[in-house]
């Protein structure tokens, strides 16, 4: 494997993948046995756990847009420490919540957090990183971010077994930890946008009608996404009859993309058609995900769970490469908060709509259904990413100058 490009890697971007390997550690540490707490310590049922989650994503995803335009306006800096801070108080109370209200307050600090620090993060890593490493840093900043999953469920099943207590604190210290390392490592990034008033930078993404299309094609890849977190785990219990197995098929997505991504990445150095290696990346996905309908075993979901991971292996890089060459320099957080709606709106309909989808397969007999829909979504998104390219030109080259026009 190439390496080189590591020596080109400046202090700050090293520091940005360390703090973004340590986000996840103790984002996934809590997260999953949040719920299990809810359901089982506390006695909600799984639609209130779910309505707090539901709360804590809205929280982050819907004030994104608001949070990167803070970022161009005030510093990136200053906006990741702000929102580390911010997380860490919400994750870190968690512990201390005795009635009902309080977990909708810990859930909206946790999202508000996020929708501060995660904009400024993207655009961050956009600005200091050098164009011809970028993809390399987005992928290994993938590859971290599975490693980091990993090694949360170790540190998650741990802390459990002594009480949920720990687990909350944990995350919210790794998130105070990395504030304190941002004010203090990270050098200051001047704002850039000193031209716009904030409601002028909102306005003037939601006019650009070409990065506005691409947010909603990207949230049928943010549907087929979600099904990680939903059906594949439903699916892989249904077929197995094993709890153990679903862990067994969710691991080995996460190795997947440690060991393979670097090089998937390294093959597709020279492609310059990032919009179009999105939807092929989309359309492994859904294909993946189609041929659940066949799966009878164990070992035929993992190789269908490996083309799933081959696929985000394609699309994750560009997806953040590419929303940088859309955007004006002054501009870059704003539209990565934008973009953020790819999510929430996306990712919310495919837990909604994917899990209704899969219990009417079951009912009516034909559980082909929810993984044709599936292929479908991917079908579409690869075609309408793969004609907008066409209608643009090479998205390297053209699209900051068509973007502004």
């Amino acid at each position: 494997m190439k390496w080189e490009w590591w020596r080109e890697t400046p202090f700050s971007v090293k520091l940005l993948l360390s703090t973004s390997f340590m986000m996840n550690m103790g984002f996934y540490a809590l997260i999953p046995y949040l719920t299990l707490y809810l359901t089982g310590s506390i006695g909600w049922t799984l639609a209130m756990a779910g309505i707090v989650l539901s709360v804590r994503q809205f929280s982050q995803q819907g004030l994104a847009f608001l949070g990167g335009v803070i970022a161009d306006a005030f510093g990136y800096k200053g906006a990741m420490f702000l929102g580390l801070g911010v997380r860490a108080v919400g994750f870190a109370m968690f512990a201390f919540c005795t009635e009902t209200w309080h977990f909708f307050v810990a859930a909206i600090l946790s999202g508000l957090g996020g929708a501060l620090f995660e904009p400024a993060c993207s655009a961050a890593y956009a600005i200091i990183t050098p164009d011809p490493i970028r993809k390399e840093v987005f992928s290994l900043r993938n590859v971290l971010g599975n490693i980091a999953v990993v090694g949360s469920q170790i540190v998650g099943t741990a802390l459990s077994a002594i009480d949920f207590t720990y687990i909350s604190l944990f995350a919210g210290a790794v998130f105070g930890v990395n504030a304190i390392v941002i004010f203090f490592l990270f050098p200051p990034i001047r704002a850039t946008n000193t031209r716009h008033s904030i409601w002028e930078s909102m306005s003037t993404v939601v006019k650009d009608k070409l990065f506005v299309r691409y947010t909603f094609i990207l949230m049928g890849y943010y549907y087929l996404n979600m099904q990680v977190f939903l059906t594949i785990p439903l699916f892989v219990e249904n077929v197995t009859h094993s709890k153990v197995n679903v862990g067994i098929v969710l691991s080995a997505l996460s190795l997947f993309v440690i060991l393979f991504q670097m090089k998937v990445t390294q093959l597709l150095e020279g492609y310059p058609q990032r919009l179009t290696l999105i939807g092929i990346g989309t359309l492994f996905m859904s294909v993946g995900l189609f041929l659940f309908t066949f799966a009878d075993s164990l070992w035929l979901i993992l190789l269908d769970v490996f083309l799933f991971a081959l696929g985000t292996m394609i699309a994750v890089p560009n997806l953040v490469d590419v929303v940088p060459r859309f955007a004006p320099k002054d501009l870059v957080g704003a539209y990565y908060g934008f973009n953020g709606y790819s999510i929430a709106i996306g990712g919310s309909f495919g837990q909604v709509a994917g899990g209704w989808v899969y219990d009417v397969g079951l009912r009516l007999q034909t559980p082909w259904l929810p993984w044709t829909i599936c292929l479908v979504i991917g079908f579409w998104v690869a075609w309408m990413l793969h004609r907008m390219e066409q209608q643009t030109g090479q998205i390297g080259n053209d699209l900051k100058k068509i973007a502004r026009s």
